[in-house]
Parts: structure tokens; sequence; C-alpha cells
């Protein structure tokens, strides 16, 4: 295995190179395959960007498709074929089946270009600056994005630069379980004595990711949007890592039956692992001037042509969702089985989650890292989350067949039971 080359001119800042020390060359649905021919099973997913797995061939032909067409790769914001039938099939498939009205704001091409953009659209929209945010959300690690972040890790990488514009609230849960974390929210709104500036939006993930898989009770969120009705403020729901499938739903507000003001998506939106992002905004919502908010690689065709591929195959009815679904019944039964076998040990755990969007929190990072290091060795790719990495994270692709999942959840099970035997 050749890495010296990497090893020596890649900077330290590389993460998931350290905890997968191979060379890859093939993938295919949830496989990876190293250049000495040994496969893994991938529970990661490229952190929920591959939803539909490695190599998808209904996505990867229609990508060979256009490019042995001559169609146009990179055009800034100009009018396509490929934008215009994307956003045909996402007004088709994703708006209109779910009574959503929205326009679309196509940014830079990650998640966190989204949120800068989501942020920045919320001040003009309203005239106000603040922001609320929520303990262990994550939403980018660009300035504005970052100053919505609570892991101290990534705030602390601004060089001493302070992050502002932001307030931080507890999320669901985070007082304990007997605490509706809303009522302290609606205090503060409610006394002008509070020290909160009324905020222009509020940014939430109904599951956060990067914070440990914590989804936010469905009453919560119900509840959360009719604070930022009655307060006309703006509901920004996160959803570049939930969104797309990953809960069960094409997006995970629906769960709560809530409409947000403001949608941002990334991560698996292009269905292939392509860069792209929008941000969906209610039609009143869009005070931009033309080229206020712009980037060089807004509207990527090709992210264009499998995501419009991706929509059409999957989100056509509700098969798919509901095989999610069912898929993530197996992960739930699975993880709150080995929580239950650590909980024996000794070792408190638990299991939480939404659709395919799922933790096992071990309670530390310690023991977190054990059993992520043992699955590699046994051939199961898996990352932790969690404000110390206490949380193993299953981010499998949705497209996983029952075998793989099995498979992989067999190993996840022996790697926990040899490391805690």
């Amino acid at each position: 295995m050749q890495t010296q080359i990497l090893e020596r001119m890649e900077s330290d800042v590389r993460t998931y190179s350290r905890s997968f020390p191979v060379v890859f060359t093939e993938a295919k649905g949830a496989r990876l395959t190293t250049e000495e021919g040994r496969q893994y099973i991938d529970f990661l997913a490229g952190a929920g960007t591959l939803n539909y797995g490695h190599n998808h061939p209904k996505l990867k032909q229609a990508l060979l498709d256009y490019m042995a067409g001559d169609g146009i790769i990179h055009g800034l914001d100009m009018w396509t074929r490929a934008k215009r039938e994307y956003l045909e099939a996402l007004e088709e498939l994703i708006l209109k089946p779910r009574g959503l009205e929205y326009k679309v704001h196509f940014p830079g091409p990650t998640g966190t270009n989204a949120v800068e953009a989501a942020i920045r659209l919320a001040r003009v929209a309203t005239g106000r600056h603040n922001i609320v945010t929520f303990t262990n959300g994550f939403h980018g690690v660009t300035m504005g994005a970052l100053a919505t972040t609570g892991n101290r890790k990534f705030r602390e990488a601004t060089g001493g630069i302070p992050t502002q514009g932001a307030s931080f609230l507890p999320f669901d849960g985070y007082l304990g379980e007997h605490a509706n974390t809303l009522d302290y929210l609606e205090k503060l709104l409610g006394d002008n004595s509070s020290g909160l500036d009324i905020p222009a939006a509020v940014i939430v993930e109904t599951v956060q990711g990067e914070g440990g898989i914590n989804p936010a009770g469905i009453e919560w969120l119900q509840r959360l949007e009719k604070i930022c009705h009655a307060h006309h403020i703006l509901l920004i729901v996160d959803d570049i890592q939930a969104g797309c499938g990953r809960t069960g739903k094409f997006f995970s507000f629906e769960h709560a039956g809530i409409k947000p003001d403001i949608v941002t998506n990334s991560k698996s939106l292009s269905g292939l692992g392509l860069p792209f992002a929008h941000v969906l905004m209610r039609p009143e919502l869009d005070k931009w001037k033309p080229g206020q908010y712009n980037g060089t690689f807004r509207g990527f065709n090709l992210a264009f042509t499998t995501a419009t591929a991706a929509m059409r195959h999957f989100w056509s009815d509700d098969t798919f969702e509901r095989d999610v679904q069912r898929k993530g019944r197996i992960v739930e039964e699975r993880f709150q089985q080995l929580a239950e076998w650590l909980t024996a040990k000794g070792i408190p755990a638990s299991e939480r989650g939404r659709g395919l969007m799922r933790g096992l929190d071990v309670g530390s990072g310690e023991h977190a890292d054990k059993i992520t290091a043992e699955a590699f060795e046994q051939g199961l790719i898996i990352e932790t989350s969690g404000h110390e990495g206490q949380v193993v994270k299953c981010l499998c692709p949705l497209t996983i067949s029952d075998e793989d999942l099995l498979e992989g959840l067999d190993i996840l099970d022996a790697s926990t039971k040899k490391v805690f035997g």
C-alpha cells in the first residue's frame, strides 16, 4: 500500500484517512474496495453525501449520457436545460406533493454556502441581525455558519477571531427529559429585559448529526414553528445531513408536519456525491438583488442532471421512503440490543435517531473509538459524532441491501463485544 506521498503532501487537517488508513480504488452500492482488493461495508456514505450508494447505475448513466451529448458543464447561473429539468422535477415530485411553495437559490456548492446564504437572506428580509441557534448544532465552518455551530473545536479554529451574530439556546432534551427548553425561549422573547435581541431567524436541525444524532421531538418542532410565527421570526431548517430521505422522508421536517420559511439542502442533493446545494425560501422572502449573493460554482449542471435522475427514480412514489423506514427499524432494534448489552456490562448506553440516521451513545469518545477501530479491522467503516465523539453513528446508504445491512450490523455487534466482552 503506497501512502508516502499522501502522508507527506496532504495537510495535517485530514481526519478520515487517519481512522481508515487504506487507499480506496473502487466503490459500488454500500461497499468500498481498496487497492489491495479488500472490501469494506460502508456505514459512513460520505458523511451522508451518498444516500443512494456509490455509483448508482441510474444516476451514473444519466451523468454519462449528459456528458456524451456535450451538455453544459459550467454555466454560472445562466439558464440551461439541465437546470430547467431539475426545477421541473423538484416542483413536480417534491414540492407540490408536500404542499410546499418555494423559490430556489443556488449558492456555492456546499452545505456551509447554503447556510451562509440562508442566514444572510433572513437578515435582508427582516432587517434584523440576530440568529437563534441551538446547543450541539452544526451548520458549517465558514464564519457566518460557524457563529451558529456549537462545537468548541470548530469555533477555536478561527485564530482568535470572535464569531458574531448568533445566540445559543438549549436544544430539545439538553436540560433533561423533563424540561421543555422552548419554555426558556418563550420567556426570553416575552421579556424586554432578557437581553435576547429579537432574532431574524431561528436555525435548527430536526436531527442533529454532528451533535450526536439528537432528534428533536415532533411536538417540540411544532411548538417551535408556532413561536416563530407568533413573533414574526423566520424558521430555517438545516436539512443538509438529515434531508434527501435520510430520516425516511425527503425532508426531515415532514415528520412534524411543519413548513419552514427557509430550507437548506446539500450533501445527497446531487445523488452521486457531486457538490451541490440549494436554499428554498417562501416566495415573498426573495429579497435578493441580482448578484447580491453568488458563487462561481453555483448551479453545477452535472449535479442538476444526477439530482433530477435521483428524484425521478426514487421519489415518484412512496416505495423508497417506506423501505428506508423499514431498514431504520432494523438498525434501531439492533442498536437497542447493543445498548442493553453494554449497559448490563456496566457501560451505560442508549440508542436514538430517526429513519436511517441513528446513533449508539456509549458514554465516552474513548469507548466509541475502540468500537469503530475494531469494526474497521473487521471490515466496516463507521464514524462517531457528539460533543465528545461518544456516539457511534450509522449513516449507511439508504439503498443498502438487507444482506449488507445485516452483515454490517453483525460486524458492529461482534466488534463491540470483542472490545468489552
